[in-house]
């Protein structure tokens, strides 16, 4: 059991849109429905977010959540960001990273002079010191049970980041004027370039005070003095490196403005006010030099988690930005406010809706999951649940290449998804595919199905396929559950059939193992194949493209010969501005509209 894998797998659980790997696509281009309208310098602007603001550690486990994670994006800085076209971009103003050799593998980063937290401490390589042992799982040396509790052993940091990569590095070194850090791998690993230091969220300094120690320093000289975390040969508890990981862990939790020093800012933002569960404030960072600089003077954010009231808002002009879950209902309502300036910032997003079959229980039967998969009927889904929302959808024929990426099309034709393409089921008059009956030959296994009965595009997913299975001689349980139920039915195993989504990683490809490796984090309906394992490990391996592309090729179609499932269709990225609001771009990312936060402006 590696170092780390704990933290992970809590944080799983406490996020629904879970990772896929993809590489490095060009999504279609936004839809703009209005003209960029003039804006002044200056001004303040709202926006909605669905739940409140409770951490400013979002890479921590208790911390990760969407609005966390937004917040801290305009409120902090780092290396390199993503692009909405799904390229990596430097931020030399911040510093610079460089791969020194290739074996081992090492990159060296330089934090630039005069770059400081908003208490004018200096932003050093003691923080990204912390930033690798939380996210690393180095010093961790936990057994866990089938549960992912805790048997042996401690596990210090729960991060909420993957540590596939930094967990094959050795412990860092740092320049004597504390600006460089350079990180030696054990073995090759892929997406090295997004592994540290894209945004720097911790403060270092904070952290060693609040756990006892004199400074950033001090709490590098211990983190260095620590051996390895080993499960086989568990250490006592480390009570210094404990109170470090606690802090770490849940000492920037908070529903209310804290202590200035927990807020301390590294980006364009700064926070400079919370109203438990109502309101948080923004302000502009104005020694904020080594990025792009906000046009804004403040933002406000509310929270409201009822997207129709988050449209009302928007309309009514008592909110500037928003972003809601996307129904074709909500798109009608939002278009239809052109004419009072909302614009809406609209194209694919990184989700993609799926059906996946559990390999325990009654389809562990090879022939029974071929069976199911073909009465999926995917061209009526797409027609009824994706076209709506976008009219050029399509069905989706991979696991894990996107339609905008180059080797999407040779996938599809090799991968034997074309196996599974059934015609549209009408209820009242098409039979079931013969293909179903026939591998059936008589037999009426019980499945049951799982989704999220709170998602009215899951619902209609589920009264489609449960329609066809049904009329293939399928017996199925509805097994729908509530909003806050269905994902512990998912990681307990609770289901044949399960339908929800994965959200596409925007760059590299550390995530596929996590999937489709035995025993992956995110691996949640007991999938195996020793092949796969084996060409997983190397992707992890591989920094060549062409090669990556090869790799993910054969696992897409071993998965989906093996009766994984199948992929449905992509989801759409939606968010709206008003008319006092410019500069709020589309992005297929989580962040969303956040993305493009330094450009957004007011409009008197």
């Amino acid at each position: 059991m590696r170092p780390g894998r704990i933290s992970k797998v809590l944080a799983a659980a406490a996020v629904v849109a879970l990772s896929l790997a993809a590489c490095t696509p060009t999504p279609p281009a936004p839809t703009e429905t209005t003209a960029v309208p003039t804006a002044v310098d200056g001004g303040n602007l709202t926006v909605l977010e669905s739940e409140p603001f409770t951490s400013f550690n979002p890479t921590s486990v208790t911390g990760n959540s969407l609005t966390n994670s937004r917040i801290s994006s305009a409120t902090h800085s780092g290396f390199s960001s993503v692009d909405s076209a799904l390229n990596i971009v430097k931020n030399e103003q911040f510093g610079k990273y460089e791969k020194v050799k290739d074996d081992p593998l090492t990159i060296k980063y330089t934090i630039n002079s005069g770059v400081q937290w908003s208490d004018g401490a200096p932003v050093t390589a003691d923080d990204l010191f912390l930033e690798w042992a939380a996210a690393s799982g180095y010093f961790n040396d936990a057994t866990l049970d089938a549960k992912f509790a805790v048997k042996s052993g401690t596990a210090y940091f729960h991060s909420a980041g993957d540590n596939s990569g930094l967990a094959r590095t050795a412990i860092p070194v740092i320049s004597d004027d504390r600006a460089s850090l350079t990180l030696s791998y054990t073995s090759q690993f892929s997406d090295w370039e997004t592994a540290l230091g894209s945004t720097v969220s911790v403060p270092a300094h904070i952290v060693a005070v609040r756990a006892g120690l004199k400074d950033a320093e001090s709490l590098t000289t211990l983190l260095k003095s620590m051996e390895k975390g080993d499960p086989a040969k568990p250490a006592a508890v480390n009570p210094t490196l404990r109170k470090v990981a606690d802090f770490w862990n849940t000492g920037f939790d908070t529903k209310g403005m804290p202590d200035p020093t927990l807020a301390l800012s590294n980006g364009p933002f700064l926070v400079n006010g919370i109203t438990a569960d109502k309101e948080l404030i923004l302000t502009r960072n104005l020694d904020y030099t080594w990025g792009a600089a906000p046009k804004l003077d403040t933002l406000t954010v509310h929270y409201e988690n009822d997207p129709d009231k988050q449209v009302a808002a928007l309309e009514d002009q008592t909110a500037d930005v928003i972003s809601p879950a996307v129904t074709a209902e909500r798109i009608a309502a939002l278009t239809a406010l052109q004419d009072k300036g909302v614009a809406l910032q609209q194209g694919q997003g990184l989700g993609f809706d799926q059906v996946v079959l559990n390999f325990k229980g009654v389809l562990a039967d090879p022939n029974l999951r071929s069976a199911f998969l073909h009465t999926v009927p995917r061209q009526e889904i797409v027609d009824q649940v994706a076209k709506p929302l976008d009219p050029k959808a399509e069905v989706l024929n991979s696991f894990v290449f996107r339609p905008a990426q180059i080797p999407y099309k040779e996938s599809a034709r090799s991968n034997g998804v074309d196996t599974y393409s059934v015609p549209a089921v009408d209820a009242t008059a098409t039979p079931a595919p013969d293909q179903a009956k026939e591998l059936l030959d008589g037999a009426k296994p019980t499945v049951r199905i799982l989704y999220n009965s709170g998602d009215p595009e899951r619902v209609k997913e589920y009264s489609l396929i449960a329609a066809a299975a049904t009329k293939a001689g399928f017996v199925v349980t509805d097994a729908g559950k509530g909003a806050d139920q269905w994902l512990d039915s998912l990681k307990d195993g609770a289901f044949d059939v399960a339908l929800y989504g994965w959200t596409s990683n925007p760059t590299g490809s550390v995530q596929v193992p996590q999937v489709f490796r035995t025993g992956g984090i995110s691996n949640l309906n007991n999938f195996s194949n020793t092949v796969v394992d084996q060409l997983t490990e190397q992707l992890a391996l591989n920094p060549d493209m062409a090669k990556q592309n090869a790799l993910k090729m054969q696992i897409d179609r071993l998965v989906i010969e093996a009766g994984y499932g199948l992929p449905l269709f992509q989801r759409t990225a939606l968010s709206a501005s008003g008319q006092h609001a410019t500069g709020v771009a589309y992005s297929p990312l989580a962040l969303g509209p956040w993305q493009s936060v330094a450009q957004w402006a007011y409009v008197k």
